[in-house]
């Protein structure tokens, strides 16, 4: 069944149910764009007779669908009233498809259909878009496709997980059953609390469990404890998965719960391993990437520097000391968005929601992110990539390092103008905001790629398009 399984990719895990969507909406992109003159007959739209090849068919969905991906389509719909999906879709295909299609078409104006032709057929495309995902939704939520899960442990790692469940974990095809309490102190609701079966294999069979989660908060060898670990063993040995808190929330939730890592987790695990040959490709795209930024955003480069400098005149851009590759310490260089005596005291802030120290100017480019455009400079220069954990102020790093375990393990990657924990985690400004953006930054740490970093780029336009995590 496969809406509810994954399948691994490379170093990362893939919900089937939201690939077997992009395939369907894909199919259907390309049905609509090749039979669009059928179409336009059926419902009696006025349209200039076009020639349509498999090509134009094809870059056709994949812009559409690159814009699904960008507006954090597949991953948000689950969360969305019926309006905000309309409101998604048509910001993914009308306008971030729009611009997208209108430089393709630059390229290949024998792909072109015409603006007519291609306002009706991208406003088909996004009502046939938006049924099908209710219906895919209703058909992903029966609780006869789900994966269903049995937590083993009642602490505080087994409380985190149900809360996690409650709030993300419903929403992947994931049912969890219960909890089998693992000691006699439990903090979990005694709704959520099962008996310790006599037989676990059986109880499984009989429940149709596909999964035990362990979430033990000690791993003592108590007696009950041990010869429930004995069964489980006979569980995964007769085909059922047995997984760790740890590595289920890192397949699930694409990010590696603090609480739960331990030094042997980061020695022993496939990931955090250092490449020369995907640093000099990462490399190579840094520099394709920022020089081609540099080129498209030139004109707003100008027209931000004029307008910081007509408000509150020089200087126009500001540098910080931030901490990168290995604990190296550099200039990081943005368009001042502060008044000039936001730090008179020369005393380190964190930004604080709706500070007053942000000018009218400064407020406008960091919801747009335009403030953060010199940054190509470090890129260039190398000190920063274009995907990577943010990099912080020595005076934060010197605090989290004593107060957030593993914080220093963020600084073994090269820091970047955009990353994970920006896409998965609001604006950071405090140390329990710095302990959650490090959970992405770890799983990111552990599992990135060019491929991920790809899609990280790609997504970021809905960060951009929304401002969403600014302060």
């Amino acid at each position: 069944m496969f809406s509810v399984s994954y399948i691994r990719f490379r170093k990362h895990y893939l919900h089937i149910p939201y690939l077997v969507l992009a395939v369907l909406e894909f199919g259907l992109l390309y049905v609509i764009f090749s039979l669009q003159s059928l179409l336009f007959g059926l419902f009696d739209i006025g349209y200039a007779s076009v020639s349509v090849g498999p090509l134009a068919s094809l870059l056709f969905a994949f812009i559409l669908s690159c814009g699904t991906l960008a507006m954090g389509g597949y991953f948000a719909m689950v969360h969305e009233t019926f309006s905000s999906l309309f409101f998604r879709t048509l910001v993914a295909y009308c306008f971030v498809g729009g611009i997208g299609l209108t430089l393709l078409y630059v390229v290949f104006p024998d792909a072109d259909p015409g603006s007519t032709n291609l306002l009706w057929v991208v406003l088909m495309a996004s009502a046939a878009v938006i049924a099908l995902r209710l219906v895919f939704l209703r058909i992903v939520d029966s609780e006869q496709l789900v994966r269903r899960v049995v937590i083993f442990g009642s602490g505080e790692y087994a409380g985190a997980l149900m809360d996690e469940y409650q709030q993300n974990l419903r929403f992947l095809g994931v049912r969890i059953v219960g909890c089998i309490p693992d000691s006699q102190t439990s903090i979990v609701d005694e709704a959520h609390l099962l008996n310790v079966p006599n037989d676990f294999y059986r109880y499984c069979r009989e429940h149709r469990i596909s999964e035990i989660v362990v979430a033990q908060q000690e791993r003592r060898r108590t007696e009950g404890a041990w010869s429930l670990l004995q069964e489980m063993m006979e569980c995964k040995l007769r085909g059922i998965a047995v997984t760790s808190a740890v590595d289920f929330y890192e397949r699930e939730l694409k990010k590696a719960k603090l609480d739960l890592v331990h030094p042997s987790w980061i020695v022993f695990s496939e990931g955090f391993k250092g490449s020369r040959s995907r640093a000099f490709a990462k490399r190579c795209l840094d520099l394709a990437v920022s020089l081609s930024l540099l080129v498209v955003m030139l004109p707003f480069i100008v027209l931000t520097a004029l307008a910081v400098f007509l408000e509150t005149g020089r200087p126009v851009l500001y540098s910080q000391t931030r901490v990168g590759l290995l604990g190296q310490e550099f200039r990081i260089y943005k368009f001042r968005s502060m008044r000039q005596d936001a730090e008179k005291d020369g005393k380190a802030r964190w930004a604080s929601a709706n500070d007053s120290r942000v000018t009218r100017v400064g407020a406008f480019i960091r919801n747009t992110r335009l403030d953060e455009l010199p940054q190509i400079y470090n890129v260039i220069r190398g000190e920063m990539s274009i995907v990577g954990p943010r990099p912080e102020r020595p005076e934060f790093v010197t605090e989290l390092k004593t107060k957030v375990p593993f914080y220093d393990t963020r600084h073994y990657v090269k820091p970047g103008l955009m990353g994970w924990a920006q896409l998965k985690y609001p604006y950071g400004a405090s140390i329990e905001d710095a302990r959650g953006k490090l959970e992405y930054d770890l799983y990111y740490s552990k599992n990135h790629s060019l491929l991920m970093d790809l899609l990280i780029m790609i997504q970021t336009v809905e960060v951009v398009l929304l401002g969403k995590g600014v302060r």
